[in-house]
């Protein structure tokens, strides 16, 4: 299976980058591709064995799916893996300071996607997700 890698530099403390990307008060705020998107929903029990859920949906009801996972492994302000629903990994690695903080995240492709639709998909979240941690 081939995996796919972004990441995204943020001018902003570890411990915020990490609160703004695991809380979910904050992921319905970021979590979406494109601004004819949005997150309605999102819950997230942190922990190993633990799950997280956001639903993803078009904001003129046209289509929406959730996107869920299972907590693999969890080191605070610094990894969090991952296994979604259909099987596949991801890794968040999380490398920064009191000044900035880069995020990297590496993920298992999936068939029904282009590479480089899915790595442009994730990657507009996580430059959304930037934007917002630095914006708020």
């Amino acid at each position: 299976m081939e995996t796919i890698t972004i990441a995204s530099s943020i001018s902003a403390p570890v411990k915020k980058v990490w609160n703004y990307y695991t809380t979910p008060e904050h992921i319905t705020k970021w979590n979406f591709a494109d601004p004819s998107w949005h997150c309605p929903k999102a819950e997230n029990d942190l922990r190993v064995g633990g799950s997280y859920l956001a639903r993803m949906e078009a904001k003129d009801g046209s289509f929406g799916f959730d996107f869920e996972a299972v907590y693999d492994e969890i080191t605070k302000e610094k990894k969090i893996s991952y296994t979604m629903g259909d099987g596949r990994k991801a890794t968040v690695l999380f490398d920064g300071n009191n000044k900035a903080t880069k995020v990297t995240i590496t993920f298992d492709a999936e068939s029904n996607n282009s590479l480089e639709m899915q790595k442009n998909g994730w990657q507009a979240i996580l430059n959304n997700f930037t934007s917002y941690t630095e914006t708020n």
